[in-house]
């Protein structure tokens, strides 16, 4: 019973992400600001590796975001630590953006299935 109360407090989607993806996604109605925490970060090609390290970090241990959604080409920039995630929760989904398609030969979750299924 407590693993289901634990999951219900999870109603927020986080976004690391180009401008023109979370802006997106905020218009869609997933922006949330409370006491100074925002569950989104805006990347561009000037934003540090540790900038995003520590938004990923931040995102993927708080306990009210149920899925993180991050750019492709923007989780390539921190691949070790999106290949090291292992949590069910948040769920953690690489999304294109509109300057870099989707390349499903790097995406973390289908090179899971693949493995388990002996695709790797």
């Amino acid at each position: 019973m407590a693993a289901t109360t634990q999951y219900k407090e999870r109603t927020l989607i986080a976004t690391i992400g180009d401008e023109d993806t979370v802006t997106g996604l905020l218009l869609a109605g997933t922006g949330h600001l409370e006491r100074g925490k925002k569950n989104f970060v805006v990347v561009d090609s000037k934003t540090p590796v540790s900038t995003i390290e520590a938004a990923f970090a931040e995102f993927t241990e708080r306990s009210d975001i149920a899925i993180l959604l991050i750019n492709q080409h923007v989780a390539d920039q921190i691949r070790p630590l999106v290949e090291k995630y292992t949590q069910a929760f948040p769920a953690l989904l690489e999304i294109p953006s509109k300057d870099h398609p989707y390349d499903p030969s790097k995406d973390s979750v289908l090179k899971a299935v693949r493995k388990l299924f002996g695709d790797a």
